[in-house]
């Protein structure tokens, strides 16, 4: 049994057990892989041909290791120019094995999460934008909400206490001048 996957722009013919080297992926070594593209799977006599790719066939690889092919030299060289020019180039490459060849019935790849932005991160939903305070940014928000800090009208609240708790809290040791935060928050609660 074989099939024709496509990865980094080439098609490569795999069977079970096959150790070849890929273009460079994103993924761990010893992380399992799983390529969606199938071109063209085979079983005996049975030969299935995808338009363009075969539903429900996958392949999955174990990544073994990444590493830089050989050096490739190029020389440009003019004659009778006094001109010539030398270049090298090392190809990135992940070396994976083939573990299984799926014709039908393969577990669609779990979607990859979206990189979440920073306040999103930071932020717990349905808090106020913290960033809009002078000299607060994501680092400070995520420390805010870890102090229970995630609205404008808990910190107009704030006394003189609560603004030395929380530079001890944040460990900034009045480097940034809390009264300006308390009066931003009392405009932004307007």
């Amino acid at each position: 049994m074989y099939a024709v996957i496509k990865s980094g722009g080439k098609q490569h013919r795999v069977t079970e057990g096959e150790v070849l080297k890929l273009e460079k992926i994103e993924a761990a070594t010893g992380d399992t892989i799983q390529f969606d593209e199938v071109l063209l799977v085979t079983d005996g006599d049975n030969i299935t041909i995808g338009t363009p790719v075969v539903e429900g066939a996958a392949v999955s690889a174990e990544v073994l290791s990444h590493g830089r092919g050989d050096k490739i030299r190029i020389i440009k060289f003019r004659r009778r120019k006094h001109s010539m020019t030398r270049q090298g180039h090392r190809q990135w490459y992940t070396e994976v094995k083939i573990t299984d060849i799926l014709a039908s019935g393969a577990k669609k790849a779990p979607a990859k999460k979206k990189a979440a932005t920073k306040k999103a991160d930071a932020a717990p939903a349905g808090a106020d934008d913290l960033t809009k305070l002078s000299g607060v940014g994501p680092v400070l928000v995520k420390k805010l909400a870890e102090a229970g800090i995630t609205s404008f009208a808990q910190i107009a609240a704030w006394s003189d206490a609560d603004v030395a708790a929380m530079d001890e809290k944040l460990n900034f040791k009045g480097r940034i001048e809390r009264d300006d935060w308390i009066a931003q928050a009392k405009e932004f609660t307007k």
